[in-house]
This record gives C-alpha cells, structure tokens and sequence, in this order.
C-alpha cells in the first residue's frame, strides 16, 4: 500500500515580525472622509447656483407679467399707464400700485428715456392706449448673470432675454 505524504498546514497565527491587516489605517479614513467632502461641497455650489439661476428667471417672468399687464390696462382704459422701477429699493410698482421686491441678491437697473426719470432711482416706462410704449430696458442681475427684459417703443412688445443663453 502506498501513502501519500501530507503537506503540513499553514498555522493561523502570523508569522514571527508580521501583522495581519485588520481594517483600515487612520490616515486612509481621513482621505477617504476629505473626498466625500471635497464631492459634496461641488454638489452644493452646482445646487446653488442653480438655485439661483431659477429664481432670476422666474423673478423676470413675473416682472415681463406685470410690464405685460400695465400694457394691457393701458388699451383696455384708453388711458396712458406707467410702469415705475425703484433701483435704490430693487423694487418694481405693480398694475395695482402694489410695490413688489426681488429676490435677496438681486440687482435691478433700467435704461429708459430720460424724461421717464423723476429722480435719479427711479425709472418709468409709459404705455399708451394704442399699446405702444416708451421702451425701455429693465436688467436683473445676480453676480455675472443677467436677464434683460426688454420692452419695445413702436409695439409695446415685451421679451425677457437670458444673456448667457444669447452669448
């Protein structure tokens, strides 16, 4: 009978002057949580501005709304209407002399003619019964995004038009 000679077994133990690993070191865990903040914060900045992208955009929708409906209200009276912007306050007077505020962080300026500018904050932009205008220019700004809403002399016609997006 033949006998096969056995391989003698690797002891569990580790061999004299070695560690077994057991885990992660300290310094891989700092690395790894620097990481996943370093991944979040660029999450939060993208979020944000984004955020505020929306709220410029929808601040210049409602603002083109009421330029749109002082228009109207001007062919409906048969009576010239005017359509005030505070720069100083960043502030706009609605069809229904409510004075409505932009969003903290944004900034307002107008260019319009210089007749429509009883003082040196405050810009006008007139809308007759035919539905034309005095035209104008009104721009929100937040940091280096800017939105004009434009309003036109001849038609009355108002736009909203995203600089970035023209560019």
């Amino acid at each position: 009978m033949f006998v096969r000679p056995t391989r003698a077994k690797s002891s569990p133990r580790p061999i004299a002057g070695r560690r077994a690993a057991r885990g992660f070191t300290l310094i891989e865990m700092l690395a790894v949580i620097l990481l996943i903040g370093i991944a979040a914060a660029a999450v939060s900045i993208s979020i944000t501005q984004g955020l505020a992208g929306a709220r410029v955009r929808a601040a210049s929708s409602e603002l083109a709304g009421a330029l749109r409906a002082t228009r109207a209200q001007a062919i409906v009276r048969g009576k010239e209407q005017n359509f005030d912007v505070d720069t100083r306050a960043n502030t706009y007077r609605d069809i229904k002399k409510h004075d409505v505020a932009l969003p903290r962080g944004l900034r307002l300026s107008i260019t319009s003619a210089k007749e429509d500018q009883p003082n040196d904050h405050t810009g006008r932009i007139r809308f007759f019964p035919d539905g034309s205008s005095t035209g104008g220019r009104i721009t929100l700004q937040n940091g280096k995004r800017q939105w004009h809403v434009n309003v036109s002399w001849l038609t009355g016609e108002v736009r909203v038009v995203d600089m970035v997006a023209a560019r």
